[in-house]
Order: C-alpha cells, then structure tokens, then sequence
C-alpha cells in the first residue's frame, strides 16, 4: 500500500491557496493511487514548539540519562521522522510568509533534521537518507517565484534535498492579492497539477 504524507502550513486553514492546490494533488493522486493512504501533518492547526536550547539540550543527552521532560521532546521528533520514514510521497503545501515559509513549517523541519536518522555527515559532506519523491504547492499575495524576493521555494529545494528528497516539482499560485491574475495563476496551477498526474 503506498502512503503519501501530506504536510500543510498555512495560518487560512480552508481559505488557503497553497491548501487548496494540495487538495487537488490529493483528489488526483487518489485517483491514481485508489487503495493508497493519506496522512495528514496541520503544523497549523497543531504547532510544534520552537527549537529551544531545552530541545538541543534533550537531543544531545545521553537516552539514558535524559529527564522526563527531555523524553517527550526527543519522543515527538521521533514520531515525525517515523511519520516521514513510512510515506512513500511527500506533499507539502506552504504559502509565503514575508518572503519565506511559515514558522511552523521551520519548526517541523528543524524536529526532522536528525544526523544519523535524516541524514548523515561523510568526509565529502552531508548525505540525505530519505529517498523519496515530494511535491510542492505554494502561493503567494503577489508574483514573487523567480524573484530575488523568493526565499521559499529555494529553500525549500535545498532543504528538502539535505535530506535525501527529490522535488519533483513544484506547484505555484502568484498574485492571490490581485484579483483576475491571481485566479488565472490559481487556474493554471490547477491544470498543471492535472496533467503532472
């Protein structure tokens, strides 16, 4: 059976673009995928806590002698990394917040990055250990992709490759704040999402 994990992002909840061109991803996938499964990851709707120097302090702790506390928080990382170890495909959808991903979206990435479990230090660099395929679904008030503006889908590439995932490609929903050339963009994306299944 195969999996895929979806992770959304966005602070919109129903209302969002970059939910809603997921959605779309999901039906169609489905489709193709009828006996397959979907998880679901809202790091909206259930916020991590943000890294701290009691989490790094909980990480860096010997198992045996971490405190309760430390327990918990090297647990939910644990729970995150296992959720991504099982999924086949990967979809995350992320709307761009001041030229950039959503804080709760960094907060899920900084629990998956683990050396040794995500990834891995050789003599020529880091080595991602999950090979799997992701996709993106991402939008935007204004027409910022392939702008020096654009930190988002750069930095999601780079990061998502740190980890040994291929960006298969990317969905993008510019200019929501901008009436007809938003909904055309939103449209086209739609279609785009069709014909890449």
């Amino acid at each position: 059976m195969t999996t895929l994990l979806r992770i959304d992002s966005s602070a919109s909840g129903e209302n969002s673009k970059s939910r809603q061109l997921a959605d779309e991803f999901v039906e169609q996938w489905l489709a193709k995928n009828p006996n397959g499964t979907v998880v679901v990851r809202d790091v909206n709707a259930n916020p991590l806590p943000h890294f701290t120097s009691e989490t790094l302090g909980a990480l860096f702790t010997p198992a045996e002698d971490r405190s309760p506390a430390q327990q918990a928080i090297v647990a939910l990382g644990d729970e995150l990394i296992e959720e991504l170890e099982a999924a086949d495909v990967i979809a995350i959808s992320a709307p761009i917040y001041n030229f950039s991903i959503p804080s709760t979206l960094k907060s899920y990435f900084d629990y998956i990055s683990r050396a040794g479990r995500t990834f891995k230090y050789t003599e020529t660099g880091p080595v991602g250990l999950l090979s799997k395929d992701a996709y993106l679904f991402s939008a935007s008030g204004s027409f910022l992709m392939d702008s020096p503006m654009d930190h988002q889908l750069p930095y999601l590439k780079t990061f998502l490759s740190f980890l040994g995932l291929t960006v298969k490609d990317s969905f993008v929903a510019g200019g929501q704040s901008m009436g007809e050339p938003g909904v055309e963009a939103f449209n086209k994306a739609k279609a785009e999402i069709a014909a890449a299944l």
